[in-house]
């Protein structure tokens, strides 16, 4: 490893993600490790200048008061205490943290400003290709994020040793499959294997309305499918993944309860037959996104909005219908397309449409028309958990509802959801 690194040891407190957050954003690398860190294992990490004892409000956990190891305060690099404990009270001011962080680091640390995305991608391709030697990657490639990312980095690092597969379940937006095809099968010169499962997918979600049902047979069946195209492939014996750090992080440490199970941290059967290669696991999605664009990714999958797992299925409302499905998707792309051309785009955190199973009396060309709504939703957030409605201008909603009720089939209302959350969630199942 290139970077300087300031090691964060885990005393039970929440902000811990923070801290190395606001260390990264200085220009050091960082990385959080429980706080029974051996002496070994910490010598053992590459590049350590410092260390920071995080407690919190205190250093109890589960009713245990828990500390690092003697060797830990005696080690041969500055060691901060931030807790109530420590040496250093922990300013609640921003700038006043970032500053005591500044002084530790580059004052008593000596560290160099040395984390950027060049050196991580450097370090990644030695690391990934000191792991895979001459062997095989398969990777699962859905065209979101996290996954277009690891791709473009292990085409880099090991080029033809990997084969991505893309599933096409039916259930995403406009044009994704296509772009996906054409940025790793033809530009960027990928092993890709496409498969087309769209029928495969909807008959098995044929009249499922239960929103949870239809996350389990979709989830079920994209690892069938995953599955059914790995055995047609000889000697793969590593498997890429897309796991970030809040993955990690939220999935629980020893002194951090689990915030939200994720399914590539420990959720991985016990007798997998693959070693994983996880080149992003110590990255945040701000950093993930930032990759991808060092690594020379379009824009369109670089900032491509947060998207639900079960994709357009849990915006097609009850039980899909193809149809149906084809006026979410045809009305998404109308929406995304118009707050492009008004410069919302990046500047509003998520917007998509909705079409329930319900019809509305209407008037098409002077007759009777029983037709469909769309719902609009646009929010704002910063982490999720809460969100606010974004106002969209008035002559922007009169363009777009005339765009959907003219050129989506099948659609004669569009309305616009106003409500935040809570109470509302942000997706609609």
């Amino acid at each position: 490893m290139k970077q300087d690194m300031i090691v964060v040891l885990d005393l039970g407190s929440e902000e811990n993600p923070k801290i190395a957050r606001e260390i990264r954003a200085l220009g050091v690398y960082s990385e959080i490790h429980p706080h029974d860190i051996t002496k070994a294992e910490l010598d053992a990490l590459p590049n350590v200048k410092g260390i920071i004892l995080n407690g919190g409000k205190n250093r109890v956990v589960d009713g245990v008061e828990i500390d690092v190891s003697d060797e830990v305060y005696a080690h041969s690099v500055p060691v901060l205490s931030v807790d109530h404990k420590g040496s250093a009270p922990w300013p609640q001011d921003d700038d006043a943290r970032t500053e005591k962080l500044r002084a530790f680091l580059f004052d008593t640390c000596g560290v160099q400003a040395n984390w950027n995305m060049e050196n991580f991608i450097a370090d990644q391709i030695e690391l990934i290709r000191r792991q895979v030697g001459d062997g095989k990657v398969l990777l699962a490639l859905s065209g979101g994020v996290d996954s277009s990312v690891v791709a473009a980095l292990l085409i880099k690092a090991i080029g033809k040793q990997l084969t991505c597969v893309h599933v096409n379940h039916g259930l995403l937006r406009q044009g994704e499959p296509e772009q996906v095809v054409r940025v790793f099968g033809d530009e960027m010169d990928a092993n890709l294997v496409y498969v087309d499962a769209v029928d495969r997918f909807l008959d098995k979600l044929a009249g499922v309305s239960d929103p949870e049902q239809k996350r389990k047979i979709i989830g079920a069946e994209f690892i069938r499918v995953f599955e059914e195209e790995a055995r047609k492939l000889s000697g793969v014996s590593f498997l890429g993944q897309g796991t970030i750090y809040p993955d990690i992080i939220e999935s629980g440490t020893k002194t951090v309860k689990v915030v939200k199970s994720h399914h590539n941290v420990g959720g991985l059967p016990e007798d997998l037959d693959f070693e994983l290669v996880e080149p992003l696991k110590m990255l945040f999605k701000d950093e993930v996104r930032a990759c991808g664009a060092a690594l020379g990714l379009p824009d369109s999958m670089v900032y491509r909005q947060p998207f639900p797992g079960p994709g357009l299925g849990v915006r097609c409302l009850g039980a899909i219908t193809r149809d149906r499905l084809e006026a979410v998707r045809a009305s998404d792309a109308i929406l995304r397309e118009e707050f492009a051309a008004a410069g919302l785009e990046g500047k509003v955190w998520q917007y998509f449409t909705v079409v329930p199973d319900i019809k509305s009396v209407g008037v098409r060309e002077g007759k009777r028309a029983d037709e469909w709504p769309v719902i609009l939703r646009a929010v704002n957030t910063i982490d999720a958990m809460t969100a606010e409605i974004e106002e969209i201008p008035y002559a922007l909603l009169k363009k777009i509802t005339a765009r959907i009720t003219s050129e989506v089939p099948g659609v004669n209302r569009v309305l616009y959801d106003l409500t935040p959350k809570p109470t509302g969630t942000i997706e609609w199942e």
